[in-house]
């Protein structure tokens, strides 16, 4: 049902007739002799197509950087200098956040950086991209460009390299992860042609810099099917070559419950760290290896600690469980519990959500008493209190 009101909605209402995006095309399109400067493209049209949410929009155009500064001059639109020597920036209006990035060829790629050149071809501009379906077009009255038919993958949710996948791979190494990605969410079949290319380029991956590296694993274990890997054992291989740390899949396996559960609140921390903790350094190294945020690192420590003392403590989740939401939280708490449940096989759905209830309705204590009651109460300030 869901679904079909996400597919009523993009019918009747799609994404492409809000009116700032309306304005922001009439503005690019101004001045110029050409019959279209501008049109989505990637991930935005591609979710569109397949009735998803879509979180990022991104534009491609014909016009330079400087003639798209020109035109939001004075306009509600402020302008970030994303990536210009990508050809690339970002509008950002109060709703909106938009790339838009001048078409483009490659002239010389190395794997981890390509030498560009504008064009004012559409065709030039998607057979540099990496897969089919994110070379789609779409204007803004909802018409379809799609120079490498990557509709029709689309429809058979199948990702393919454009052209040679070998070619495509050492323009850039880090397209392996993103095949992975991709493949994974749209649960692919996987040409054997696609996997020997892959297969032979897995060094190349070393020459990448471990921020794009952390940056793509996190938008791997961030989908929804990420646990598509357990089905896809030449995926899996690949993936664990690339990240050797990874040992435990199989408590990937109960991932399904929590996933179908929209009442749950879960994030990348709790599925790297099922991947990475055991007793042993393992996800301190992993920190350390990909230079993870603070945040993370944080959070993975607290998974492990509290996890290992919950397996020493009967009452970690019984008699002490107020105890430890009022030192660590409500919030830790829950992903503690979600944690253990993944990794424990003998913890079963119905005791997670038991517990999870009785979470949310525990009081947490307050202590009663501050530094000012007690200087009211005759108290010198200092170390004392």
């Amino acid at each position: 049902n869901f679904n079909l009101i996400k597919k009523i909605r993009n019918i009747f209402f799609p994404f492409y007739r809000n009116s700032d995006l309306k304005f922001v095309f009439k503005r690019l399109q101004k001045d110029t002799n050409q019959p279209k400067v501008a049109m989505f493209v990637g991930g935005c049209v591609r979710k569109y197509l397949s009735n998803k949410e879509i979180d990022d929009i991104d534009i491609a155009t014909s016009l330079k950087v400087d003639q798209i500064k020109e035109k939001f001059q004075g306009t509600k639109f402020s302008i970030v200098d994303s990536g210009l020597k990508h050809g690339s920036l970002t509008l950002v209006s109060e709703n909106l956040k938009l790339e838009i990035t001048t078409l483009r060829k490659d002239v010389k790629t190395d794997g981890r950086h390509a030498e560009i050149e504008y064009t004012d071809s559409w065709e030039e501009d998607s057979s540099r991209r990496d897969f089919t379906i994110n070379a789609i077009y779409l204007d803004i009255n909802g018409n379809i460009f799609d120079p490498q038919l990557g509709i029709n993958d689309l429809k058979n949710n199948n990702v393919k390299f454009i052209g040679d996948p070998q070619k495509r791979i050492e323009e850039d190494y880090l397209r392996i992860l993103r095949f992975i990605r991709f493949s994974l969410e749209y649960e692919s079949k996987i040409e054997k042609t696609t996997i020997e290319a892959i297969k032979l380029n897995l060094d190349g991956i070393k020459n990448i810099s471990k921020e794009r590296i952390l940056n793509e694993l996190l938008k791997i274990v961030d989908i929804t099917s990420f646990d598509n890997i357990l089905k896809n054992e030449k995926l899996k291989n690949i993936f664990s070559v690339i990240f050797p740390e990874f040992k435990y899949f199989d408590s990937l396996k109960k991932l399904k419950f929590i996933q179908n559960d929209k009442t749950l609140v879960f994030d990348n921390s709790i599925i790297l760290g099922v991947l990475l903790i055991d007793d042993t350094d393992n996800h301190e190294y992993f920190s350390h290896k990909y230079k993870v945020s603070n945040n993370l690192k944080n959070e993975l420590n607290l998974l492990a600690k509290n996890y290992y003392k919950s397996l020493s403590d009967r009452n970690f989740f019984k008699k002490n469980i107020k105890k430890n939401i009022y030192f660590l939280g409500k919030n830790l708490m829950k992903k503690i519990l979600i944690f253990t449940f993944l990794k424990n096989k003998k913890f079963d759905y119905p005791e997670l959500t038991k517990l999870l209830k009785e979470i949310e309705k525990i009081h947490v204590p307050k202590f009663p008493y501050s530094g000012k009651y007690l200087i009211e109460k005759g108290f010198l300030e200092g170390k004392k209190i």
